[in-house]
Formats: structure tokens, sequence, C-alpha cells
């Protein structure tokens, strides 16, 4: 029996009825043999963490725009929290780690420069629409790997393009994810926003703090506690009165620091940055690297420009602009 055998037969013994077990996975796209050490799960979230769009992470916007101070979360942080809450809850209902972690890795890894600003920017530009959620699986399956792709495993795949809205995931490890990344989003900009000076612990719904908490490591323990108490097999819930709780602090920060003017004001120049950009790299494809480049050749320039602006971190995107459109000062040779 290898490494990997052996800790496939501890699932067995050791998951819930409901876990996905990593021997029954609906495989991937190009078959490849099995490792002796690692489950396919767990290659999947390693393959995850090695790959660059990971990396890009770490300069990603997640609320605040290039904030000063380094305390202040990006996007790259966002993911490792999401990662932690989702095990947690993974971990108490005996569901896979595994798999948990490498959708939790994974889920925002198409995200464009500027956090959701830079989306909605490439959503009115990009024929179809764009969607972090989507650029997220297309990440993984065409665009890592110069085109090869990471070829991760159906369950990782589902997990991915079903985390934000719409239908949820097959998996109960997917739905996991779905609702950690909702509980560390909302809870860790608050406490941005209350470092940013934008909002104060007193401005939080009385009625929801009194539920969750009245700090970030409360809430975040309370919404756990409510899906472990309320989960039963694979349907992953959280309690009606948690529920309604979170969704009030959850409207409450939509409806006041996500649109607040001093938070967002620089956010209007976001579209500008990014429509300069695609503008440019569809009419001039030659500006792109060689790999996006010969990707327009083969699937158009829309699409290699989405792909490219997508795929860039904040600074990486504001020094493109710059050697673009801003003049640099005239030496004498």
């Amino acid at each position: 029996m290898t490494v990997r055998e052996r800790t496939e037969e501890i699932e067995r013994l050791t998951l819930s009825p409901a876990a996905t077990l990593s021997a029954q996975t609906r495989g991937r796209v190009r078959a490849e043999p099995q490792d002796e050490l690692r489950p396919v799960f767990q290659r999947d979230r390693d393959r995850v963490i090695h790959c660059k769009a990971f990396r890009r992470l770490k300069q990603k916007t997640q609320v605040f725009l290039s904030p000063e101070g380094d305390l202040y979360r990006t996007r790259l942080t966002h993911t490792l929290e999401v990662a932690q809450i989702a095990r947690t809850i993974a971990r108490a209902l005996r569901l896979n780690e595994d798999l948990t972690e490498a959708i939790a890795l994974a889920h925002d890894l198409g995200h464009t420069p500027f956090g959701h600003a830079g989306e909605r920017a490439l959503n009115k530009l990009t024929p179809g629409g764009f969607t972090h959620y989507r650029q997220s699986l297309r990440v993984v399956d065409h665009l890592e790997k110069n085109g090869a792709g990471l070829n991760l495993t159906w369950e990782v795949r589902n997990g991915i393009i079903t985390h934000t809205k719409g239908t949820w995931a097959a998996t109960p490890e997917g739905r996991v994810v779905r609702y950690a990344d909702q509980i560390a989003y909302v809870n860790h900009d608050i406490e941005d926003a209350i470092r940013a000076g934008v909002l104060s612990e007193a401005a939080l719904p009385r009625a929801a703090v009194a539920v969750l908490g009245h700090t970030k490591s409360q809430r975040i323990t309370t919404m756990i506690r409510s899906i472990v108490q309320h989960s039963e097999g694979k349907d992953i819930r959280v309690g009606p009165e948690e529920d309604a709780a979170f969704l009030n602090l959850r409207d409450f920060m939509y409806a006041t620091v996500y649109v607040d003017k001093v938070a967002k004001a620089e956010e209007q120049k976001v579209e500008k940055v990014v429509a300069e950009l695609y503008e440019t790299f569809i009419t001039q494809p030659d500006r792109m690297t060689n790999f996006y480049l010969q990707l327009a050749y083969r699937e158009g320039t829309d699409r290699a420009a989405t792909d490219y602006i997508s795929g860039m971190s904040d600074e990486f995107a504001i020094h493109t602009f710059e050697e673009l459109f801003v003049p640099r000062k005239w030496h004498v040779l």
C-alpha cells in the first residue's frame, strides 16, 4: 500500500459519509497517473499554491485601493482567511479538508486588479461580460503553465465556479467555501474600514451585533458554530437567526463602506485605466506579452486583452498605464 492509498483509506474510515473522498473523484479533463504520496485534492491544493496567479494575489486590492500601511487586507490575505475558516468548518463536519482548501485557495485566482471596481470596469468592456469566478476557472483551465492549465479535478473546478452566487456547489466542501468567503470578507472588511476611519464599531447594526458578537473573532466564531450545528449531511447551512443577522450586517456594509465617497474616491479612476489599457491591447495586441499575443491570434484580441488585464496586479496595471500614456522626462544623451 502506497502512502497515498493509506491516506485514502484513512479518509474512508474517518470522514463523514457526506464527505467527498479523494478516491472517488470524477477525475481530471486529462487523465494523469496517481501520485504515490498525495491524493488528488492535495495535489490540486499544491498546484494552486505554486501557480503564478496565486502569487499575484498579494498585490491585488481587496477593498481599499493601494492603502497606506501594511495591515490592510489584499486579495491574498483574504484568500488565506477564507481557507482557514473553510477548513475549520470542514474539520468540524468531518469533510475533506484537502478539497475544501484547494477550492478556497483557488476561488479568486481570476480576480482583477483594483478589486470589484476593476471587475465592473472589465464587465462593461468584455463581450459577454466578465465575472471573476468564471475567470478563475479560465485561469486554472487555460492560462496557467503557459496555456496548459493546472488540470485540476472536477470537484475543485466545480467549487470555483459556484463560490459566489447562483447554483451551489455539487460537493459539501464547495458549499462550505461559499459560506467561508462571505464570512471572511464581511468581517475583515469591517476591521479594515474601522482602521481606515470610515466606520466606527458603534455604527454597526445593533441587532446584528447582538446575535453575532461585538468583535471580528466573535462574529466569525458564531457563524462557524451555527453552520456546524445546523448542517446535516451534504446540506450545508447556517441557522436562521444567525443568517438574518449576517445578512443585516452585509447589507449595512454595502450601503455604507462599499460606497463610501472617501474610501472609494480613487475608484472613479479605475474605469479610465482599465478602459485605456483594454482599447490599447485590442487595437495594438503586440503591446501584450508573447503569450497573450498568441492567444489573440487563436481566440481574438478581446479575449486576450481581458485575460491580460485581469491577471495584472494593481501595481503592474498602473505601471503599464504610465508606460503607455504618461510622457517621460526628456534626457540629453
